[in-house]
């Protein structure tokens, strides 16, 4: 009997090998929306690591939709073949591969995390921020133009038209980002939405766009696996919160969505989040149980006993980790051992199972 880490999860025609999944990660590393030798390199470690889905960053459906000028863009058929190599290359290893599809919304035109200022300039390829109101994230950003009613419309189809470029080069999940302060969070949440018209002021409305884009992906893609990834809460007083959030949840799998990625925070500077192993997960089991939905936790998820309690207790279906992974991209074989497994090494890596 395999310990529930390490159990296959079926969803719809797929398989995926195992419930440790590598969690999409901001490279700042395109070129023109471009990916390269980077993304090539490091997802492609991460496949030969054992775990059972790798998911590629947040990558723009449109040019203003990246967070930075250096993040990847799906607007373009050369930009989505791009990541055809890196699909086959994990595939090769039975490793299924997932991308997030984006905009950043007022979080956009910034430079990379490491340069000497934040915001780029025109003359270093930024742009105007769109968003759902004119509300600036905070006082080192732009403040954005509200998107029309026609634009969300476009919106919505430039989303399908991305979900159809990277189902074509070989994704097997195509991941809706409507967390961490960008443009779907900024409608959704009231903090950031104070429109009049239909996609302002109720719970209906605010949540429309996000909907009418996930009715929009699944009807384009009628076999495919479709994640959402939500913030559950603002973590601020008369925010978004976890209620929403269910209801949410319960609205997206009436349209098809196979999957809540259960994050949070990231669209206020007056958050306040105590940090702790595991903090998002109770919103994740309140999802999964209350919605019922399939979820997968993610936050400071570090431990291999740790992420096998989550999913065994039925917290959530599988476990997502980010830093860790970028400390370790063999984290899964290291975990899998520990919970007594044997899983699969790439031969070529094999020598180094045991030390002895």
């Amino acid at each position: 009997m395999k310990t529930a880490l390490f159990r296959p999860l079926h969803i719809r025609n797929l398989e995926i090998p195992n419930r440790v999944w590598v969690s999409p990660m901001c490279q700042y590393s395109a070129v023109d929306g471009v990916v390269g030798t980077w993304h090539m390199v490091q997802l492609g470690g991460f496949a030969l690591g054992g775990s059972g889905l790798v998911m590629a960053e947040a990558s723009g459906v449109t040019p203003e939709g990246r967070i930075s000028i250096a993040c990847p863009g799906l607007w373009s058929d050369e930009q989505a073949e791009a990541f055809r190599p890196i699909v086959e290359f994990a595939h090769s290893y039975n490793v299924k591969m997932g991308i997030q599809l984006a905009h950043a919304g007022r979080k956009a035109s910034t430079l990379r995390p490491w340069d000497d200022h934040l915001i780029a300039s025109a003359e270093e390829g930024g742009w105007q921020p769109v968003s759902s109101s004119e509300i600036a994230f905070n006082d080192s950003y732009l403040v954005p133009r509200a998107l029309s009613i026609d634009e969300i419309h476009e919106l919505t189809e430039a989303f399908v038209v991305a979900a159809k470029r990277v189902v074509n080069v070989g994704f097997d999940v195509v991941e809706l980002h409507a967390a961490h302060g960008y443009l779907f969070h900024q409608f959704y949440s009231p903090l950031a939405n104070t429109r009049t018209d239909e996609y302002g002021g109720s719970f209906e409305n605010r949540i429309r766009f996000l909907l009418e884009t996930a009715v929009a992906v699944r009807k384009a893609l009628p076999d495919t696996v479709i994640f959402v990834r939500i913030s559950a809460t603002d973590w601020v007083e008369d925010g978004w919160d976890i209620e929403q959030s269910v209801e949410l949840a319960k609205r997206l799998k009436a349209v098809g969505v196979d999957l809540i990625d259960v994050s949070s925070g990231g669209n206020s500077i007056y958050q306040k989040i105590e940090l702790k192993p595991g903090y998002q997960v109770e919103f994740s089991n309140r999802i999964r149980n209350e919605a019922e939905i399939m979820t997968n936790a993610v936050g400071l998820i570090t431990e291999a006993r740790q992420a096998e309690a989550i999913v065994e207790n039925g917290e959530a279906d599988a476990v997502m980790l980010a830093r860790a992974f970028l400390r370790n991209p063999h984290w899964t074989q290291s975990a899998a051992e520990e919970l007594g497994e044997k899983i699969y090494w790439a031969p070529q890596n094999e020598r180094g199972r045991t030390l002895t």
